[in-house]
């Protein structure tokens, strides 16, 4: 699991071999063995002893702010897998095979959007066509990205990011419009966001790139080696590669606070027009994404929580770099 210290003035440290968190409510303890990673937000604390605990059992250890997203982070040197695995990942990440795996992710992620749209169908049959008519111009850039052929991804990086947002924009307008009133808005807008829905999938979003990057680490994987993404600079690139095909889960957990209309206007600081989390929304948009990041469910043949999934992912993912041959 993910242990989330969100709630001001809480701190946590080590006892008798557990973390002992301590907020205004009292105490508790946790068995290294129960977490794989702890995430920390503005205004809390974590002790040196809790931090050699956590280095010792290999649990992540991350520092968040406002947008979700880690901005620092700790790890044990012992995390990830032989050094071969970072070797080869440069070759890979050059090509033609990495061009094919980037094609695939983003496929994946514009098929389960579009699924997820599907799914919205049958509780709203006046909204069928809308919906149905948005899936089906997904699915055409899909069919473009899964066709096209290329020898460099520097040539046709541009290509993939176009039809990738023309996928989402078709995407986010008939979530938009499924949404119920007080959640509608025109476009997808990032940081700062400009509506409550978007500033809760920011949120998401940035717990899942934080879930995607300590994956990545624990495999072996360089996360700041990226492929599509690989002219930014010291950023944990590889990790919007290859979140592509779990952002799907991010919106699923934000759509359904707001079709339960469990957000509400005072869980939001607004000022200028952006939209942040206020300490209130932090819990409610936390809590639902631990609970559903942590359910277990099939997937290729497999019951594991979400993360799990995630984990074996990029162990998968390391496994392929490990035995990676470039073409000579």
């Amino acid at each position: 699991m993910q242990l989330v210290i969100d709630s001001f003035g809480t701190s946590i440290h080590s006892k008798l071999g557990s973390f002992e968190i301590v907020n205004k409510d009292g105490k508790k303890r946790l068995a290294p063995a129960k977490l794989k990673s702890i995430v920390l937000n503005y205004g809390t604390k974590i002790s040196s002893d809790a931090v050699a605990l956590a280095v010792e059992h290999q649990i992540d250890i991350l520092f968040v702010g406002r947008t979700g997203k880690p901005h620092a982070r700790v790890w044990s040197p012992k995390f990830g897998s032989v050094s071969t695995i970072r070797k080869n990942q440069v070759d890979f990440a050059r090509s033609v095979e990495a061009i094919d795996w980037i094609k695939d992710n983003l496929v994946k992620k514009i098929e389960a959007q579009g699924a997820l749209l599907h799914s919205l169908v049958r509780d709203r049959p006046a909204k069928k066509q809308m919906l149905q008519n948005a899936a089906e111009n997904m699915q055409a850039y899909a069919i473009k990205i899964a066709h096209h052929t290329a020898q460099t991804m520097q040539e046709n990086a541009g290509s993939f990011r176009g039809w990738e947002g023309n996928a989402s924009r078709h995407y986010f307008g008939a979530l938009g419009k499924i949404v119920p009133d007080k959640y509608k808005f025109e476009k997808r807008t990032k940081r700062p966001a400009e509506d409550m829905f978007n500033c809760a999938l920011n949120y998401v979003y940035g717990m899942l790139y934080g879930a995607v990057e300590s994956a990545l680490v624990r495999a072996g994987v360089d996360p700041y080696l990226g492929i599509l993404h690989s002219d930014d600079y010291n950023r944990a690139v590889l990790t919007y590669d290859f979140i592509e095909p779990y952002r799907v889960w991010a919106e699923a957990i934000v759509l359904q606070l707001c079709f339960r209309r469990l957000l509400e206007p005072e869980m939001f600081d607004i000022k200028d027009n952006a939209y942040w989390l206020a300490s209130s929304g932090r819990q409610m948009v936390i809590g639902s994404a631990n609970d559903y990041l942590n359910e277990v469910v099939l997937m290729n043949k497999k019951k594991r929580s979400r993360l799990t999934h995630i984990l074996d992912d990029a162990r998968i993912f390391a496994s392929m770099l490990l035995n990676y041959k470039p073409n000579e």
